[in-house]
């Protein structure tokens, strides 16, 4: 890479020595007041910010260089066949690439990798940093896959917490279905986990006796279904040679039996009706962390797929092709899914680890925090979805209110997740305004002032500046 416009594709070749991770550098010298901001493996654990440039740390995926009078970008495009992070520091810019397969390298025999393909770009004429970004996350991503319409609606996960019933479904979808006045666009009710038996997520337990009367049940009180699962977890009693070896009850995704079973299990939803499925975990049970404990190894060493001629990247990905071939015109939301390896297969992405229907603090350090630094990503990868308002008895209205009014506005999804005893009539006023707005487009919302506040609290919505007090 010679010139800022460059862009550069790496191929590896390595025929008999694993390998395991590479690094490249440049010496790029930044001016010292440069802050960099940087991605997140998966979602988001309230730790995004713009940072000076001489704080160490791996910044996955991009990293982006503010000065005074610049913005400079440096990535990776999406879909890429290795784990790609970057690093400032000393005068110098490093990319590193993971290679590896499992928590060792991967072996390549005679094939050829395509690690990754390097983009770059910087301000141009007189747009801010956000507008860059959003560009630049254009340029990252050349198919980003969105909704034909705005997607809103309820889900039950953050006043049930999985002590969920087909009635309780119910009782949750009559009790906010009459605030959703559009015609056009019509609220998802969304079942969270809770519903299957055990860790087999092709049948229902005794608690929801018949998902596609169900579906049809949702459907009459003016809501479209839609299902969380667990697609990795591997059923009581299944047979041991499908696991990742020592890696617990988690399905080696390089087999082909366990891919076959994993797309049987999204046709079944279909079947059943359902029109959204949110898949969950794919990060956690593959590498055994949780992203914010990725920067410094992804997993632990010593263990590798049944299938080690594949990176770790290359693994996801097929993975997560499958799964949408198999779920056809169904949205998916990826929870906890790999960011770069979602951008352009599934249509909605959760960008922040869980906000809370217990206490306001994680809802504003998880929600807040990554719709600031992540409505760049907002239809330039996948729509983003900075989770649900947990609206209970345990949480200050107020503060839930403008959470509520945030999501409502930004154009991103809206999904509530309502106590009945927490909706009265003010309630119920300020959910029906924030179903209308969050049913037809809007413009995409900015944080105004995400340079310096790492819980952005001023912000345009719709065209208008709004403050909120997040304490």
């Amino acid at each position: 890479m010679t010139k800022l416009t460059d862009a550069v594709s790496i191929h590896i070749q390595s025929p008999s020595t694993p390998l395991t991770e590479l690094k490249f550098s440049w010496r790029l010298p930044f001016q010292k007041q440069a802050k960099a901001l940087g991605d997140a493996w998966e979602r988001t654990y309230a730790d995004l910010a713009f940072r000076s440039v001489e704080v160490p740390g791996k910044m996955p995926w991009y990293t982006v260089v503010h000065d005074q009078n610049n913005t400079t970008c440096f990535g990776v495009k999406t879909a890429c066949n290795s784990f790609c992070s970057w690093q400032v520091s000393n005068g110098r810019l490093q990319l590193n690439l993971d290679t590896r397969n499992g928590g060792d390298g991967v072996l390549l025999g005679d094939r050829t990798l395509h690690a990754a393909d390097i983009v770059t770009t910087k301000k141009q004429g007189s747009e801010n940093v956000f507008a860059t970004v959003r560009r630049f996350c254009r340029q990252m991503c050349d198919k980003p896959l969105t909704v034909a319409k705005p997607v809103y609606g309820i889900n039950d996960w953050y006043f049930a917490y999985g002590n969920n019933s087909a009635d309780l479904i119910l009782e949750h979808t009559a009790l906010l279905a009459p605030l959703a006045t559009s015609t056009s666009n019509r609220p998802f009710s969304v079942i969270d986990d809770g519903w299957s038996q055990g860790t087999d997520y092709t049948r229902s337990n005794d608690k929801f006796p018949d998902m596609p009367k169900l579906v049809g049940q949702i459907g009459k009180l003016g809501m479209r279904s839609g299902l969380w699962t667990r697609p990795l977890l591997a059923k009581q009693g299944e047979k041991k040679n499908l696991f990742i070896k020592g890696r617990g009850e988690v399905l080696d995704p390089t087999l082909d039996e366990n891919i076959q079973y994993i797309k049987n299990i999204f046709r079944l939803y279909k079947q059943w009706g359902f029109e959204l499925v949110k898949h969950d975990y794919t990060t956690f049970d593959i590498f055994g962390r949780w992203g914010r404990d990725m920067n410094q190894t992804m997993t632990d060493s010593g263990w590798q797929f049944n299938d080690r001629s594949k990176t770790n990247a290359e693994i996801i990905l097929n993975l997560y092709r499958n799964i949408r071939e198999a779920a056809d015109d169904m949205y998916l939301i990826g929870c906890n899914t790999v960011s770069h390896l979602s951008a352009g297969l599934f249509e909605i992405y959760r960008i922040g680890d869980d906000t809370s229907g217990k206490e306001w603090k994680r809802t504003k350090e998880m929600g807040v925090n990554t719709m600031g630094y992540r409505m760049v990503q907002h239809r330039t990868f996948y729509e983003v979805d900075g989770d649900c308002v947990g609206l209970t008895t345990a949480v200050p209205w107020e503060k839930n209110k403008q959470w509520m009014q945030l999501l409502a506005q930004s154009s991103s999804p809206l999904f509530i997740s309502a106590q009945t005893a927490a909706v009265g009539a003010e309630q119920k006023a300020f959910i029906k305004q924030c179903f209308d707005d969050a049913a037809r487009p809007q413009q995409i919302a900015e944080p105004l002032d995400w340079l310096e506040n790492q819980f952005p609290s001023r912000w345009k919505l719709d065209g208008k500046v709004v403050t909120f007090d997040w304490d």
